[in-house]
C-alpha cells in the first residue's frame, strides 16, 4: 500500500515511476490487514506519530473519493466509529478514565451505557456494561484500496514489475545508481524502499543506510455473517471485530515475534475466536469463511522510517507497523512532495531515518 501509494502520487505530477515488487503488489501486510483507521484506539502516545496519524485520517476521505473517481473502484470507505467495550466494572472505569485523555489529543469520545451500547449494536453479549465510542475513527477494505491503487498507477502509467524475484539496490558509497532485478539493470536517480517487513532484507544498501526493519506477524480470520450485522468497529482488550459491507466479520489479531513465519496457527485461531465468541456470541452460528496472516513492518521506536538516507537517491518510507493502511495517504504524499522537491505539507523530521543510526550508535556507546 506504501509504494504503490508513493508511485501514484509521484505519477499524478509527472514523475516516471517503477514499481518492483518480488511477489505481487498489494498483497503483503496491506492485503492481511484490516483496514481499521483507528489512532486513537490504537493508544498512540507519541505526538509526532500522531499528528501524523490524524492528518492521514482527515486525508482519508479526498484520497478514496479521488481514486474511485479515476478507477471506478470503491474502497469502501465507512465512518461509524469504535466502541471499545467494558464487560466488567474494572475495565468500564478504565475506559471512562480514558475519554477526557482522548478528546484532548482530537478524538471524539464518550461513554455509552448499556441499554445505549445494545441499541447500536445488537449483537453484543448481554453481559456488556458499556463502551467507550471514539465516533472520528473510520475503517477502509484495504484490499480494495489495493486494488484501486494498483489501477491508478496503472492509468497513470506507472510501469509494474511483477514476480521480479530478488531486488537489489545497484549503488556506491555515495549514491544510487538503480534496481538490479534478475531481469536485469533498471536506472534510477532515486530509489524508494518500501519493502515493508523485509525492507532491511534489501541488498545492496550499504551498511550507513540501513533502517533496522523487523517482522511482526498476525493472523487474523474472517466469519461470513449477514450483511449489517454491526457497524462500529468493537474492541476489546483481546480481539476486535472489522464488519465488511461484504458481509464477512474480520477477526484479529494475533501479535507474534517469530520472523518472517506466516502461518496461521490453532492457537492463534483458538485465541480470536474465544475472544471474539466471548464479546459476541451470535457469531458462532455462522462460518469461517477464510484465515490468514501477515508480517507487520516494526521500526526500533515505534515510528516510521520516512525520508532521505545518507545514501544519495535512497529513500525510505517503511516500519509503519500497526498503521501502514491509516498512513498511506500521508506518506506517499509527503515522501512524493520530498522527492519532486515540492512544498512540504508535513514534516518528517521525527521519523527521519538517520534516527536508527544514531539510536544504534548510542547504544554501542553505552555498552562500551
Amino acid at each position: 500500500m506504501i509504494g504503490l501509494g508513493i508511485a501514484y502520487e509521484l505519477a499524478k505530477r509527472g514523475g516516471s515511476v517503477t514499481v518492483f515488487d518480488a511477489r505481487e503488489p498489494g498483497r503483503g501486510a496491506s492485503w492481511a490487514g484490516a483496514g481499521m483507521l483507528a489512532p486513537f484506539s490504537e493508544e498512540v502516545e507519541d505526538d509526532a506519530m500522531l499528528a501524523l496519524c490524524a492528518a492521514s485520517l482527515a486525508a482519508y476521505p479526498d484520497f478514496v473519493a479521488e481514486l474511485a473517481e479515476r478507477t471506478g473502484i470503491d474502497a469502501h470507505l465507512r465512518c461509524e466509529g469504535t466502541l471499545h467495550v467494558a464487560r466488567d466494572a474494572r475495565v468500564y472505569a478504565d475506559l471512562s478514565a480514558r475519554v477526557a485523555r482522548i478528546r484532548t489529543r482530537g478524538g471524539d469520545a464518550r461513554m455509552l451505557d448499556r441499554s445505549a451500547l445494545l441499541a447500536r449494536e445488537p449483537m453484543l453479549a448481554n453481559d456488556c456494561l458499556g463502551a467507550l465510542e471514539i465516533a472520528n475513527e473510520a475503517q477502509v477494505d484495504n484490499r480494495l484500496l489495493g486494488r484501486a491503487l494498483l489501477a491508478a498507477c496503472a492509468d497513470l502509467g506507472v510501469r509494474i514489475v511483477r514476480e521480479s524475484g530478488d531486488v537489489r539496490l545497484d549503488a556506491d558509497d555515495r549514491r544510487v545508481r538503480g534496481v538490479q532485478t534478475t531481469r536485469g539493470f533498471t536506472a534510477a536517480g532515486v530509489v524508494v524502499n518500501a519493502a515493508g517487513a523485509w525492507a532491511a532484507q534489501l541488498a545492496g544498501v550499504p551498511a550507513h543506510a540501513r533502517v533496522p526493519v523487523r517482522p511482526i506477524a498476525g493472523e487474523m480470520l474472517a466469519i461470513a455473517v449477514p450483511r449489517m450485522l454491526s457497524r462500529a468497529l468493537v474492541w476489546t482488550h483481546d480481539v476486535y471485530l472489522v464488519p465488511r459491507s461484504d458481509g464477512r466479520m474480520l477477526v484479529g489479531a494475533t501479535v507474534r515475534d517469530r520472523g518472517f513465519d506466516v502461518r496461521v496457527t490453532a492457537v492463534g485461531v483458538a485465541r480470536l475466536l474465544a475472544a471474539a465468541l466471548a464479546v459476541a456470541p451470535v457469531l458462532g452460528d455462522f462460518a469461517v469463511a477464510e484465515t490468514w496472516a501477515g508480517l507487520r513492518p516494526g521500526s526500533h521506536d515505534g515510528r516510521p522510517y520516512l525520508g532521505t538516507t545518507a545514501l544519495e537517491g535512497y529513500v525510505v518510507a517503511t516500519g509503519h507497523y500497526r498503521n501502514g493502511i491509516l498512513l498511506a495517504p500521508i506518506t506517499a504524499r509527503a515522501i512524493a512532495e520530498l522527492i519532486l522537491r515540492e512544498h512540504a505539507s508535513v514534516s518528517l523530521a521525527a521519523f527521519d531515518p538517520a534516527r536508527a543510526q544514531e539510536s544504534a550508535q548510542t547504544l554501542a556507546n553505552v555498552v562500551a
